[in-house]
C-alpha cells in the first residue's frame, strides 16, 4: 500500500482575547526622545572598573546622588571621599537575578537618577546566579542540565530587560577573563570574554574592556564618539558621561517617566485609559520598568501593574 505524500498546511494563526496581546503594529516617527545612558565595563581585577563606573555614574548623575548596587564587599564605598558627588549603597549577599529586579525597583521608587551594579557578573555564576538556577532546575527534568536553561533562561532575560528599562542611566561591571580555544592542538587566545552570559555586552548601548593598565578599549558604542577609540587611565565623567550625554540629548526631548506612574495610580483611571496608557510604554519600549507594586510592596514592572489594575477595572465593571 501506498501512502499518499504528505500535504503540508500552514498553522492557523492564534487567536487571543486579551486586548493588551492584541495591539496593533504601528510606526512612528524615529526620535531620541527618552533614551538613558546604559555602560557596561568589563575587565580582570584590579583594572580599575570599579572607580571608572563611579565617575562615569557620578558624570551622569550630573551633582544627584545616585545608587550602587554592591556584590563586591563594599568596594565602591571605599572611594567615597574621592568623588564630587555622593552616593548610597545596597550591598548584596545573594546573587539571584530576581534580587536584582528587586534592587532596581527599590532604586526606581527612591528616585535615583543613576543606578550602578558592581559587579554583575555575581548574577551569573555566583551563589543563587542564573547558573545555580539552571543547576537547582535540572532536577525537574531528570537531572538534565540543558533542560535546566527552560527555567534559567527566563530568569536571566527578565534581568536584562530590568536593567534596560530602568528609568535612569545604568552602568555595570563585570569581571572577565581570557578566552583560550584549541586550535590544531595548540592553544590560542581569543581575547577576553566578560563573566556574564556569551554577548551581554552587546545589550548595552557603550560597552567597554580595560587591562590591568587601566587601558581602556571600546568593544560596542551606538555613541560615534566612542567607536574604535582607546584611553589610557580615563577620566570616566569627563570622557565617558559628557560625550554620551551631550549625544543622547542632541534633539532629544525628556520622557517624564514619573507621569506614567501618576497615571497608572490615578483614581479617575479607567479600562481605557489604562489601556492606552500600556500603548504608550510598550512604543516607547518601557513595558518592563521596575516598579514597586503599590500595594503590595513587591518587585514588579510597570508594564504588569498598568495590566493589572486595568484588567481588574474592566472586570469590576
Amino acid at each position: 500500500m501506498t501512502l499518499p505524500p504528505p500535504v503540508r498546511t500552514g498553522r492557523p494563526p492564534q487567536q487571543s482575547n486579551d486586548e493588551y496581546e492584541d495591539g496593533p503594529f504601528t510606526f512612528r516617527p524615529a526620535t531620541k526622545d527618552g533614551f538613558t545612558a546604559t555602560v557596561a565595563l568589563q575587565g580582570p581585577s584590579g583594572s580599575g572598573k570599579t572607580w571608572t563606573g563611579l565617575r562615569i555614574a557620578s558624570g551622569l548623575a550630573e551633582g544627584q546622588r545616585f545608587a550602587v548596587i554592591d556584590t563586591e564587599r563594599g568596594a565602591a564605598a571605599l572611594y567615597v571621599n574621592d568623588l564630587d558627588v555622593t552616593f548610597d549603597t545596597l550591598p548584596m549577599h545573594r546573587y539571584d537575578p530576581r534580587d536584582l529586579q528587586k534592587a532596581l525597583a527599590a532604586a526606581a521608587k527612591a528616585g535615583y537618577p543613576v543606578v550602578m551594579v558592581d559587579s554583575l557578573s555575581h548574577y551569573w555564576k555566583g551563589a543563587d546566579g542564573t547558573l545555580d538556577q539552571v543547576e537547582k532546575a535540572k532536577s525537574k527534568y531528570g537531572g538534565n542540565k540543558f533542560a535546566g536553561w527552560k527555567d534559567g533562561t527566563p530568569i536571566q532575560n527578565e534581568m536584562i530587560e530590568a536593567l534596560m528599562t530602568y528609568p535612569g542611566h545604568v552602568v555595570v561591571t563585570m569581571r572577565s577573563y581570557v578566552h583560550w580555544v584549541l586550535e590544531g592542538g595548540a592553544p590560542v587566545n581569543m581575547g577576553m570574554r566578560a563573566e556574564q552570559r556569551k554577548g551581554i555586552e552587546f545589550e548595552f548601548g557603550v560597552a567597554a574592556e580595560m587591562d590591568k593598565d587601566n587601558r581602556l578599549r571600546f568593544i560596542k558604542s551606538r555613541c560615534p564618539a566612542f567607536r574604535g577609540l582607546f584611553l589610557n587611565q580615563p577620566d570616566g565623567a569627563r570622557d565617558i558621561a559628557k560625550p554620551y550625554l551631550d549625544w543622547l540629548r542632541d534633539g532629544a526631548k525628556d520622557v517624564d517617566r514619573d507621569a506614567w506612574i501618576r497615571r497608572a495610580n490615578a483614581d479617575d483611571a479607567t479600562p481605557d485609559s489604562l489601556l492606552a496608557l500600556y500603548r504608550e510604554l510598550e512604543a516607547a519600549s518601557a513595558l518592563a520598568t521596575p516598579y514597586t507594586h503599590p500595594k503590595t510592596q513587591q518587585a514588579t514592572n510597570l508594564g504588569a501593574y498598568i495590566r493589572e489594575r486595568g484588567t481588574a477595572l474592566k472586570n469590576a465593571s
